[in-house]
């Protein structure tokens, strides 16, 4: 066994998954599997089944072939102008392997056959100072994949260590490479980062990093000021959220990326109404699009996710009309609760008739029937109503020849 599981049970924590780690190659591991299947292109890896389980079975990776050795190499191992791993099948020996990985903590083989932990970079020595260090050149091993600043930020705030100031040092410079990675790996690493227990501190040492503007461009600038509504609200978010996942409840991507991306949103439907000289409802659901297609071409959000994110959106712009049956209609969507919590949020940071309108629908959810009507009456007598619709004059029907 290698990797996490290693590490966490050396800091007294219980492992999530087990990694296995095998001179074997991927194709003898299937040779001995029947419930074997074999992934990546990138990183080839074999997937043993059993029953629910997937025990991740990885090859000892060695070092990459120089460019002056045979092109046969070319097909295993493959860089870009950038430094960056696109292929890597290069296979080599447990301590080849040892080298090969990403952080001191991250390289200690538990050994099944005689229960002995292999540490071949000071793996031990970093737990015990609580450091995270990596293993080589930290700008080279960056280079590689870039990924790595964003697993580095993740780890210090997950495992409690700080990041050591040699590993930290390049992160700032090289944060621009996150632009090479595909946008379907940075949906994943987001999720591992901000949907951890603990996405507000995550933030912050993203931020710190330079890494945040790199996953969220549109955002980023508008949360320069230490006392703009904007942070205030992601904050706010973020650690309702982290209150939540250590409360075992339930989240979804969605409600994070609806809240990421409102501001920017708002910022657009602006533009194109000061722009395009176009109407709040044209501007919005034009910025709508606008905002998340931008987005999407960093992080891949799925389809599943945008839909959610563009009715929480809608949610907000319809929840101040509540006259007639729009009220009751409004309880019975399926998105009312995302929205009403994304609208609650607004009302705190923004306060005045935001704070008022989320204040309503929480009193409204709270009383009976008759009470909702009283209140629907009142809202009638102070705001003079819905206005009324105007009839079409269709004239005088001609009499039949």
């Amino acid at each position: 066994m290698v990797g996490g599981c290693v590490r966490d049970i050396l800091l007294g924590k219980k492992p999530k998954d087990f990694d296995v780690t095998t001179d074997a190659t991927p194709e003898q591991v299937k040779e001995l599997f029947r419930n074997c299947r074999l992934i990546g292109r990138r990183f080839r890896l074999a997937h043993v089944v059993f029953g629910r389980e997937i025990i991740e079975v990885a090859t000892f990776r060695g070092h990459h072939p120089s460019q002056d050795e045979d092109s046969k190499g070319q097909n295993l191992s493959k860089q870009s102008d950038h430094g960056q791993l696109l292929r890597d099948n290069v296979f080599g020996s447990i301590e080849e392997d040892a080298e090969r990985r990403d952080f001191t903590v991250n390289a200690m083989y538990y050994n099944i056959a005689d229960y002995s932990i292999h540490d071949f970079a000071n793996g031990m020595q970093a737990v015990k100072n609580r450091q995270i260090t990596m293993i080589g050149d930290p700008a080279t091993r960056y280079r590689e994949d870039p990924v790595r600043m964003l697993r580095a930020v993740r780890f210090s705030v997950k495992l409690g260590m700080k990041i050591s100031p040699e590993t930290a040092k390049p992160i700032h410079e090289l944060a621009p490479l996150m632009a090479n990675i595909p946008p379907a790996r940075l949906f994943e690493e987001v999720l591992k980062l901000l949907l951890s227990g603990q996405g507000l501190e995550t933030y912050k040492l993203l931020n710190e990093f330079g890494l945040f503007e790199q996953l969220f461009p549109q955002l980023a600038p508008l949360l320069k000021s230490q006392n703009s509504r904007e942070l205030a609200f992601i904050e706010q978010v973020l650690m309702n959220t982290d209150n939540r996942i250590n409360s075992d409840m339930k989240v979804t991507p969605a409600f994070i990326f609806a809240a990421l991306l409102w501001y920017p949103l708002e910022e657009r439907c602006q533009q194109h109404m000061v722009e395009g000289g176009l109407n709040h409802f044209d501007a919005f659901n034009l910025a709508l699009s606008d905002v998340l297609h931008r987005q999407i071409q960093r992080i891949m959000i799925p389809k599943r996710f945008t839909i959610t994110v563009r009715e929480i959106w809608q949610l907000q712009q319809r929840l101040p009309k509540r006259y007639g049956r729009r009220a009751f209609q409004m309880l019975e969507h399926p998105k009312f609760r995302a929205a009403y919590d994304f609208l609650l949020i607004r009302g705190q940071i923004e306060g005045g008739e935001l704070l008022t309108l989320a204040q309503w629908w929480t009193d409204f959810q709270n009383v009976n029937p008759e009470q909702r009507q009283g209140m629907l009456k009142t809202l009638r007598d102070k705001e003079g109503g819905p206005p009324k619709r105007r009839s079409r004059y269709r004239g005088k029907k001609k009499a039949a020849q």
